[in-house]
């Protein structure tokens, strides 16, 4: 079921509010005769420090500098896809029915119109996971190890994305009174029709980006100690993230399937905790040693050159 709250569902909340978070007036700006979206530019900071990090941590292990790279080129592209994916089977409703033609490229609408908005994180995980995954076996790289290597830059990368959400005024919260509550442009195609236009909303993207970015700080700590190898790190990402998520996810007012009474994303998120908590609990049990080498049997770990 598709759920959209109406006005009646929502509070009725005072409007003499003197503090609140302004939304930017633009999302996106033009180079010549491209249109360069500030959600991209966002998207793209958080690649990028993502690799960045997830490169210094490799090295740490042991892993040539910037293979990294190599594993970027095919899990990055797949993580995209696979967000697509995701929020097109998800909100299947906005692309197929009558009058529409989701298949052609060239209609508004398009599945393939990844330039007018809907990416899922869920869906990038698993993308970017089985492109990961395919890369690590050519270059004979542990899955855990990358996958642990890249839980902080990941986390931090979905913070920086979330930054994305505020340039487009979407994904915003329930009304508020807080000091902090977000302005949306009453224009805002989502906007709910018949509040004031002075409503201010639960600024989602800017919890989302508090949480990501204390959990990138827990997670860098936590992966100094042994235990958080195997795999563990990046299922401690899971519970982290998934945690957060579940609490974002209920107070959002854009429209989502709701399966037994949650939207679709609040059973994803719960999905994350529980793969994520089984995932440390099955690593444990497999490997209590530590993890000596980054790379599977058959490629060692390569000394430093010499000064």
């Amino acid at each position: 079921m598709l759920a959209n709250l109406a006005v009646d569902d929502l509070p009725t909340l005072p409007h003499d509010i003197l503090a609140s978070i302004p939304s930017p007036s633009v999302s996106s700006f033009h180079l010549g005769p491209l249109t360069i979206h500030f959600y991209a530019l966002c998207i793209l900071a958080g690649i990028v420090i993502a690799i960045v990090l997830t490169n210094h941590r490799l090295v740490k292990r042991g892993v040539p500098d910037w293979e990294v790279l190599d594993i970027a080129t095919l899990a990055v592209p797949m993580a995209i896809v696979g967000a697509r994916i995701y929020h097109v089977i998800t909100h299947y409703t906005d692309y197929f029915g009558p009058g529409r033609n989701p298949w052609n490229p060239f209609e508004p609408g398009s599945v393939w119109a990844i330039w007018e908005g809907g990416i899922a994180i869920f869906g990038s995980l698993i993308g970017g996971t089985l492109g990961a995954l395919i890369m690590c076996r050519r270059l004979n790289i542990r899955l855990s190890t990358l996958l642990d290597a890249i839980a902080p830059g990941l986390i931090l990368a979905q913070a920086c994305g979330r930054f994305g959400n505020w340039f487009n005024q979407e994904l915003f919260g329930q009304p508020t009174t807080l000091p902090w509550g977000l302005e949306i442009d009453p224009n805002n195609s989502a906007f709910p029709p018949g509040l004031p236009v002075d409503t201010l909303f639960h600024p989602t993207f800017l919890y989302e980006v508090v949480w990501n970015s204390l959990g990138a700080l827990v997670l860098m700590w936590l992966g100094r100690h042994v235990f958080f190898q195997w795999g563990r790190l990046f299922g401690m990402y899971l519970v982290w993230y998934g945690a957060g998520r579940i609490v974002w996810e209920s107070i959002r007012l854009d429209p989502s399937f709701v399966v037994l009474g949650l939207r679709t994303n609040v059973w994803a998120a719960i999905g994350a905790v529980a793969l994520g908590l089984l995932i440390i609990g099955v690593q444990r049990l497999r490997h209590p040693e530590p993890e000596e080498s980054p790379f599977i049997k058959g490629r060692e770990v390569e000394p430093e050159p010499a000064d």
